[in-house]
């Protein structure tokens, strides 16, 4: 009779995300030995309703964003609830932890350490099993490989320059593999610091590596994207672009929105108006939070307006957690959900969330957080839970790349079965 494997055990290390600010690291141990370790990002522009990322609060140590207690609840709350659990269900470690946690948005353990620990069992169960972590996370996952968005200019919160609009991204949905995308995404980006540096503008980067050029105004970013586009030998039958708005940064108390970089206040319909003009002029494929996450009316009215044309991307509107999501399934209100695991704390939660997604309709996007890690996790959960889309930042910064780096790997583990979330997207009203 095969012995059956359990959780012998639990750690956990104070470590540093890309911004130099302390993140927790996790490690699980198997009794056969195997082990899995993983790393949490952070955001920057956050979301109010995500879950709780817990800090210490010690202004003494890294300005008070220190982890170090954290990491001592997962060593004392957590480890031993855990050890001495079989080792066959994510979803049963899972919830147990959310048990101990006992809150509505994991405010006393934290996020930070519950997903960490999730993350790192996930980890341990496929070393022990033989397998990827993307054939874990669903047993036996997919052969589908996510279509890079790549942010490649830098604005709102992630930047300090004078675009209001956070993240312009290339989204090379026309190639022919994922291997090919990653190419043309990285030659897109290079021809635009080529660009920029003929125009005397800055090529420093932001949090995620797009360049953070202080430029005329949002439609100048456009326009320089698509000569980069161009530059670089392809057209917009292959390179779409998508925006991150987060417009909730805007919102004003009457209802209004004001973009602080180019002291312009709009109305609502005003703002569902230039996204409705800017689908006309511009190759969009996605809007992600194009409006505040409280303003369903105004998502109510963008969707008809631009529901059936390209994606409508709900981030701090669902917050990855399956109710929100499910509130604006019946609502209407968007057809693409962000998936940052972090804003929900487990796997399990996150594969809910990412399932009920599908299950509508809705296209479910994998995505990093602005403070990353060079753990690649996310490559493998986008394969597993078959998300066509991926946001993972500019071909820059060692955080991004590793991620792009993994998809490269798993798609030459995978051969000819390897297929590409793009041709996905090759919809009439997606281009």
């Amino acid at each position: 009779m095969k012995r059956k494997i359990h959780i012998v055990e639990v750690d956990a290390v104070e470590v540093l995300d890309s911004r130099g600010h302390p993140t927790v690291f996790a490690q699980v141990i198997l009794s056969d030995g195997s082990r899995g370790g993983a790393m949490v990002p952070s955001g920057a522009s956050t979301g109010q309703y995500e879950a709780h990322e817990r800090r210490d609060g010690d202004a003494d140590r890294y300005g008070g964003k220190g982890v170090r207690e954290v990491v001592e609840s997962i060593r004392r709350d957590v480890a031993p609830i855990l050890v001495g659990m079989e080792a066959s269900s994510q979803q049963a470690v899972d919830s147990r932890m959310c048990r101990l946690d006992g809150t509505d948005d994991k405010h006393r353990l934290g996020a930070n350490a519950i997903l960490a620990v999730s993350l790192a069992f996930a980890r341990a169960r496929a070393r022990s099993a033989g397998k990827p972590l993307w054939q874990m996370v669903i047993d036996g996952g997919g052969h589908q490989l996510p279509c890079p968005m790549m942010n490649v200019l830098n604005g709102g919160a992630h930047a300090d320059n004078n675009l209001d609009i956070q993240e312009f991204m290339i989204v090379p949905y026309g190639a022919a593999d994922v291997c090919e995308a990653i190419r043309c995404g990285s030659e897109v980006y290079h021809a635009l610091g080529r660009l920029l540096r003929s125009r005397g503008l800055s090529t420093a980067v932001g949090d995620e590596g797009g360049y953070a050029p202080s430029l005329d105004s949002d439609e100048q970013a456009l326009e320089l994207l698509m000569e980069a586009i161009k530059l670089a030998g392809y057209d917009t039958d292959t390179v779409a672009i998508a925006l991150d708005v987060a417009a909730g940064e805007w919102l004003q108390p009457d209802g209004s929105y004001h973009l602080p970089k180019a002291a312009l206040t709009l109305s609502r319909e005003q703002l569902i108006e230039k996204w409705v003009s800017w689908a006309e002029t511009w190759p969009l494929i996605s809007i992600e939070d194009p409006l505040s996450d409280d303003d369903h009316t105004g998502w109510q009215q963008l969707t008809t307006a631009l529901g059936n044309r390209l994606l409508l991307v709900g981030d701090d509107l669902f917050v990855t957690q399956e109710p929100r999501l499910t509130a604006g399934i019946q609502k209407g209100i968007a057809n693409a959900v962000l998936i940052k695991p972090n804003q929900v704390g487990s796997v399990s939660e996150t594969v809910a969330t990412v399932r009920a997604a599908k299950a509508a309709g809705y296209v479910p996007i994998m995505s990093h957080r602005s403070g990353d890690t060079e753990d690649p996790a996310i490559a493998d959960m986008a394969i597993a839970l078959g998300a066509p889309l991926i946001k993972t930042g500019a071909p820059c910064r060692a955080e991004r790349t590793a991620k792009y780096n993994r998809l490269l790997t798993i798609a030459h583990d995978l051969g000819e079965n390897a297929r590409f979330g793009g041709s996905l997207l090759q919809l009439e009203g997606q281009r």
